[in-house]
């Protein structure tokens, strides 16, 4: 079979994905500013150092800063990652480096207001979406993945791994790990995160009081929107590489345009 163009994406997906990227970077750089106030995370009501699952700080040691990361109770050296980062040319405590923060410099208000502001933009371009899935039938017709794929998700597993990816009339849609991965995020990941979220908000806590119950705590809560974030920057990670490796120019021409050719079948 030639190569043939088709239509993949619909400009609404289009838009809200790019509207996602907007808001997903934002997130992740004010957020990251937001922890480095206090670079630690705990389970339960306690929210000491000594009591953390999780910290980033910096120690003295023979007369210069260390980097150290605490991860259930063990120490690991991090220096110049993470904990101690070079600013102005000098050894500077911070728990995540200046270039990974928005904004850069330490500012918790500035990062709070960023945070905030894209929090809601994210949640409304995901409702925004989640309205058009249901009423196109975009999730349950490009989404749901048939029983017939769900038998041979083992071997679309594999294919994944090897990096071989469909061509021709298989490329048209989805495969079943793409299918599963989206719906997990969509459903699960995505909401999660946004929900530990608005549980740390005390405005919010005073309306919902029942939020912080479900987390165990408000810092339980926190515990569980870095754990998410965290598993959101994977997601990204892996679907960054499948894009270039399943072809990036083709791939980014879908969803600027819509218009994906599905090569010749293998």
């Amino acid at each position: 079979m030639s190569n043939q163009a088709n239509y993949r994406h619909t400009l609404t997906v289009r838009i809200t994905h790019w509207v996602n990227v907007l808001c997903l970077t934002v997130l992740l750089m004010s957020g990251l500013q937001i922890f480095n106030a206090h670079p630690a995370l705990y389970i339960g009501k306690q929210s000491d150092f000594d009591h953390s699952i999780l910290s980033i700080t910096a120690e003295e040691r023979n007369a210069r800063l260390v980097g150290v990361t605490k991860l259930a109770g063990t120490n690991f050296t991090t220096t110049g990652i993470l904990g101690v980062s070079k600013v102005a040319g000098a050894d500077t405590p911070r728990a995540f480096p200046s270039w990974a923060t928005l904004p850069s410099g330490q500012d918790l208000a500035t990062a709070r207001r960023w945070h905030f502001l894209f929090a809601w933009l994210f949640v409304v371009n995901g409702l925004a979406y989640l309205v058009y899935g249901l009423t196109s039938g975009h999730l349950y017709q490009d989404l749901l993945p048939s029983r017939l794929a769900l038998r041979h998700i083992g071997q679309s597993l594999l294919n994944h791994v090897r990096l071989r990816f469909p061509r021709g009339e298989k490329a048209r849609q989805y495969n079943v790990v793409q299918q599963l991965t989206y719906l997990a995020a969509i459903f699960f990941l995505l909401p999660l995160v946004v929900v530990a979220g608005l549980t740390m908000s005390p405005a919010l806590d005073a309306l919902f009081h029942p939020l912080a119950s479900i987390f165990g705590g408000r810092q339980s809560a926190r515990t569980v929107h870095f754990i998410g974030a965290t598993f959101i920057v994977l997601f990204v990670i892996v679907h960054v590489v499948m894009v270039i490796s399943s072809g990036v120019y083709n791939n980014m021409r879908s969803m600027i345009t819509g218009r994906f050719h599905l090569g010749t079948e293998s």
